[in-house]
């Protein structure tokens, strides 16, 4: 079965996670996957690993505990979320393999747009360096103790859940967003870590055409 991709809008994200649980506890081998791509209002979301500590001081912004994997992050305007509904035992691959591929979606969308995307070992979700985003060299070495991240910013969020072989949650891809947020928390656990977008680092997207380029990058990546 194909990856219907499906856009939301910009959605409440209780409302959005409520319909992810109610769609993944209805649903049965015959149950078509499904690909919801949305942005939502400012929010700090926990992950089953989060500690309270690293909400910093969230002032207005609500914080909403949830159950998937990591720590916690913020969704906000200008951020593309996309939530596949995939069955992984259909799709013929285990977690880390799933994992694995929603990372190549959002690396082969910064290739897009010229944008070289990297991984860190250990710390999952993608990465782009800081002084040349552009730059096609692969990160060197083993990551330094005392600066972790070495002159990395993180431009994609990834937590997910599976229950019964069933995914849900997904990847954040920051677009165009107001940034601040990130400065009241400790991105995914990570203190100081630094958080990005397509537009600080000089890519003009609009939501519309990342949100186009990623839905079609997890169709082809997440096929069977």
């Amino acid at each position: 079965m194909s990856l219907a991709a499906t856009r939301l809008g910009r959605v409440d994200y209780a409302a959005t996670y409520a319909a992810m649980q109610d769609f993944t506890a209805r649903r049965t081998a015959d149950t078509a996957d499904a690909l919801w791509l949305c942005e939502h209002d400012p929010v700090f979301t926990q992950g089953l690993a989060g500690k309270a500590d690293h909400v910093l001081h969230p002032g207005t912004i609500p914080v909403v505990p949830t159950n998937r994997g990591g720590q916690v992050t913020y969704h906000g305007p200008g951020q593309v979320v996309a939530y596949p509904l995939l069955d992984l035992r259909r799709a013929g691959c285990h977690v880390k393999e799933y994992v694995y591929r929603l990372e190549e979606s959002v690396i082969s969308t910064l290739a897009h747009f010229g944008v070289t995307g990297h991984r860190v070992t250990g710390a999952p979700g993608i990465y782009v360096r800081l002084d040349d985003p552009f730059s096609h060299a692969a990160l060197a070495g083993p990551m330094p103790a005392g600066d972790p991240f070495r002159g990395l910013g993180k431009i994609a969020a990834l937590g997910i859940k599976v229950s019964r072989h069933y995914s849900y949650h997904g990847i954040a891809l920051n677009v165009a967003m107001d940034l601040e947020p990130f400065l009241r928390i400790n991105p995914c656990g990570y203190a100081g870590l630094r958080t990005v977008d397509l537009s600080t680092i000089g890519v003009t997207a609009s939501w519309d055409e990342a949100a186009s380029v990623l839905g079609h990058k997890l169709g082809i990546y997440l096929a069977p």
